[in-house]
């Protein structure tokens, strides 16, 4: 008999939440982590940047609130106490996954994984032993992605690990190769606190996978406060100079530069699979990705892959809800999350969050649509807050009205977005979904508000 039912190799947000709900099955499952429990999103990745940004906030207000009667000219802050308080964030949460663990009987091995052959898993470092398992459940996420230009290996160019893990310095300046998610919040994060940052993306806007006015907005907001931005911009070289860094790029034809003390490079990750296969022991690949078919099987019998290193969508939440279904489906279970209905949300300054699809994606996909929108100058909420220019857009299908997607830019809007995506799942109507009261003062009294708008459009 195996030693297990079940090794989860990486205990990220994909593979912890997978372990447990397989011991919960009544499944022998271990778990095998390299580094820290709870993966790149609670330690390297979303629960610190997060923090931080709550910290840069705080901060940031305090120095902003004369609109609000509170005038902080001799606030100041300690970059290596927002570094502490993020640690200690993070390290409640670490625990918090261990502590599951042993409540979970879940076996919490230490150590760097190998699969050797289908059903075998070597491990070395603290917890070296060969383990067999019925099943093996890949989930060792992704990494920060370097492209081949010249000069990003050279010292002063930075990814989101490095800066997450312990940078104690408030840079001068800083250049951010990338204006999607991890640019821009990090970009706030740094400018909050008085760094001079300039954003080089090499497509028309920032945040070019999300709604077109959601990007261009936030790039107006970024402004304001000081962000330098290039959009259009593709880098063609990262070079030293005696003040710092210079990223040269080339914009319409026309070459240009941004200089910084130090570069980001926020361009995105990639799947780690380093070192994980055992020579002879290759499944099939989806370029850098592991390919696996709708039970998340890969080409290797009894292996399955799920999170960042075989998806499509690099989320935490889209990592924990295919550990669930990949359990449910190796234990006949039926599961019924709706995987092509994913949230995603910003946290800049408004948050930003979006479900299911745009106008401008319904139209390239030959679906006829209306789309009902709301400007909140008038929400009494956004008012108080003084948050600038924020906006609710929601999109239905022309012929029966049903809901297909919303884009939202305003304060929490992470914590309402999911309201949008129970309405997609159910196949709720814009009529249905106006149909709830919502209070006030509340920021969400704009969705009534645009659904108002969209019923109107679709009469």
């Amino acid at each position: 008999m195996a030693d297990f039912d079940l090794i989860v190799i990486g205990a990220g947000p994909g593979g912890y939440v997978a372990a447990l709900h397989a011991a919960s099955l009544g499944m022998r499952t271990a778990v095998v982590e390299s580094r820290d429990a709870g993966g790149t999103c609670l330690n390297r990745g979303c629960i610190p940047t997060k923090t931080l940004l709550h910290s840069s906030q705080v901060y940031y207000d305090a120095l902003h609130g004369a609109h609000a009667g509170v005038h902080g000219e001799n606030v100041t802050f300690s970059l290596r106490e927002m570094f502490d308080y993020k640690n200690e964030v993070t390290q409640k949460l670490r625990q918090g996954v261990e502590s599951l663990f042993k409540s979970a009987k879940v076996e919490f091995i230490r150590g760097t994984a190998q699969i050797t052959a289908p059903g075998k898993v070597s491990v070395s470092g603290e917890g070296a032993a060969e383990y067999t398992a019925e099943h093996i459940l890949i989930a060792t996420g992704s990494v920060p992605a370097m492209p081949p230009i010249p000069g990003l290996d050279l010292p002063g160019v930075l990814t989101s690990d490095d800066i997450l893990e312990g940078a104690d310095t408030l840079f001068r300046s800083m250049v951010i190769i990338g204006g999607g998610v991890i640019g821009v919040e990090l970009a706030t994060f740094y400018s909050d606190l008085g760094c001079q940052v300039s954003i080089v993306e090499g497509l028309d806007r920032l945040l070019p996978g999300l709604d077109r006015e959601l990007g261009q907005n936030l790039a107006l907001i970024l402004k304001k406060q000081g962000v330098s931005i290039y959009t259009n911009s593709m880098v063609s070289s990262v070079e030293k100079t005696a003040d710092g860094m210079k990223v040269n790029f080339t914009a319409k034809g026309e070459s240009g530069c941004a200089e910084g003390e130090v570069v980001l490079c926020a361009i995105g990750r990639r799947p780690y699979t380093d070192g994980l296969f055992a020579e002879g022991v290759t499944p099939e690949m989806n370029g850098r990705a592991i390919k696996v078919d709708a039970q998340y099987r890969t080409s290797l019998p009894g292996v399955y892959a799920i999170g960042d290193v075989s998806s499509r969508i690099q989320l935490a939440h889209v990592a924990s809800a295919q550990g669930v279904a990949c359990v449910d489906m190796i234990c006949g279970k039926t599961n019924h999350t709706d995987m092509n209905i994913v949230p995603s949300c910003v946290y800049c300054r408004p948050e930003i969050a979006s479900v299911g699809m745009t106008e401008a994606e319904a139209k390239d996909a030959g679906v006829a649509v209306k789309c009902g929108k709301h400007v909140m100058f008038d929400n009494a909420r956004t008012l108080i807050a003084d948050r600038g220019r924020c906006f609710m857009k929601v999109v239905a299908n022309a012929d029966d009205h049903r809901i297909l997607g919303a884009q939202l830019m305003c304060e929490h809007s992470s914590d309402m977005i999911s309201q949008i995506s129970q309405a997609i799942a159910n196949k709720m109507t814009a009529e249905q979904l106006l149909l709830a009261m919502r209070p006030h003062p509340s920021f969400e009294e704009a969705l009534h508000e645009t659904l108002e708008d969209l019923v109107k459009k679709l009469a």
